[in-house]
């Protein structure tokens, strides 16, 4: 496979952007080699700076739950364009996909929009602490909530594959307000509600962690932090920027039966373009200006063209049936996975919900931040790199989800599958 012309852009990025890259993960540091330039995409498929096509199993990182370039979205899109790119000022479109996404979860009561995942994130914590007046939170290890100071505290995704779960530049006065547990370890946050009586603003977790691989969260971890929280007087944030619209139509929290008192949405809410949101219960909100103290604006929150590719988006994802078909083929590609390990004598634990899918080459199901850093990533290393070179597009990371879209065909998962027997052979060359 010939990626010559990736290579010279790559070469040609780090001498104006720091390692060549705007976002760490996309650098290929941790799976070897330099990284593809992409030119486009269309439906299942990517298409690099070199012509070489690939089944594409990031989609952007999760928003693309209908595939690139989707025709409804393009069409919503360019509508939108007609009419301006951005205001500055309240639209039709932002109250309308607002309510749309109240409809669709439940519990929120009110819904403010922004520009990113991370703004979400950062805004919801400052929520919390102003209707709490109190500073600490507890997060926990391996669940990443966006590139924000308090947050990155053994913060899983980018910050793990390249070795640096804690970043330089974040100040110790922030980070001590930031308690860290293990997740579905109830006891841990037990104990630091305990030792931090009365000090502690939220809790906030991915129901579903995709950041540290894709995990599955006890029952029992998720009501206990729900007692907890009404218990302690503590806001409980569900971060639903992955999984939100992406493991079903309600998210984690409607697929788990968790009800959190605010919860923060992005990618799939914005069909593709930079879009986040944080929401809840109508007193927490209240607090946010103009209506209470809580500072938080954005000349870009509710942009037009975001809200309009979100809409579209939310209109197909909300018909019967698009996500028992969404599941089908991510069990169907898991499985394969699944039975190509098993053909090389390979331990693997896969895992899947709605379009959202993981695995981890280990030999028991993966509960947590230190069993994932125990998996076997030069397996997965291996596999990456023979995957890629049959014209399969997985994350270059052992430490993130994999995501299947509606475009995603019989034929796509057909030579999806037969890359995986193939790469899984390669992977078992990696010494246990």
């Amino acid at each position: 496979m010939n990626t010559q012309r990736s290579a010279e852009l790559f070469q040609r990025a780090q001498k104006s952007i720091p390692g060549g890259v705007n976002s760490p993960v996309r650098a290929f540091k941790s799976v070897g080699g330099n990284p593809l330039f992409i030119e486009r995409g269309k439906g299942a498929w990517l298409y690099d700076a070199d012509g070489n096509a690939y089944v594409d199993y990031v989609g952007s990182w999760g928003p693309l739950i209908l595939g690139h370039a989707d025709e409804r979205i393009l069409a919503a899109v360019r509508e939108a364009l007609e009419r301006g790119t951005s205001f500055g000022a309240p639209t039709q479109l932002e109250t309308t996909l607002a309510e749309m996404v109240k409809e669709i979860v439940p519990g929120l009561d009110l819904v403010r929009f922004v520009s990113s995942g991370s703004e979400a994130a950062m805004a919801a914590l400052r929520v919390a602490r102003g209707f709490t007046g109190r500073e600490k939170i507890i997060k926990f290890a391996g669940c990443y909530h966006g590139a924000v100071d308090a947050l990155l505290v053994k913060a899983g995704s980018g910050a793990t594959t390249l070795g640096v779960p804690d970043s330089a530049g974040v100040t110790a006065g922030v980070a001590a307000d930031t308690l860290l547990a293990d997740f579905n370890n109830l006891a841990q946050v037990e104990a630091l509600a305990a030792q931090n009586p009365g000090r502690i603003a939220a809790v906030i977790l991915e129901a579903i962690p995709g950041n540290m691989g894709m995990i599955w969260p006890d029952e029992s971890f998720l009501k206990g932090l729900r007692a907890l929280c009404d218990r302690e007087g503590i806001v409980l944030i569900c971060d639903e920027v992955m999984t939100g619209f992406r493991v079903g139509l309600t998210g984690a929290q409607g697929l788990l039966g968790l009800k959190p008192d605010l919860s923060i949405f992005g990618k799939v809410i914005g069909g593709g373009m930079p879009v986040g949101a944080y929401g809840g219960r109508r007193d927490i909100m209240e607090k946010v200006a103009p209506l209470g103290p809580v500072y938080q604006a954005g000349t870009l929150s509710g942009n037009p063209v975001a809200m309009a590719a979100g809409m579209a988006t939310l209109r197909v994802i909300r018909e019967p049936g698009f996500f028992q078909r969404l599941e089908a083929k991510s069990k169907r590609l898991m499985d394969g996975f699944a039975q190509a390990a098993k053909e090389q004598n390979l331990p693997l634990q896969t895992l899947y919900a709605g379009g959202m899918m993981g695995f981890f080459f280990a030999q028991q199901p993966v509960k947590d931040y230190t069993q994932a850093l125990a998996s076997h990533s030069k397996r997965y290393v291996a596999f990456f790199q023979a995957m890629l070179a049959e014209g399969v597009y997985l994350a270059p990371s052992a430490f993130e989800a994999l995501f299947v879209s509606e475009a995603h065909g019989e034929d796509d998962i057909a030579k999806t599958l037969a890359a995986a027997r193939k790469a899984m052979a390669q992977a078992a060359q990696v010494p246990a």
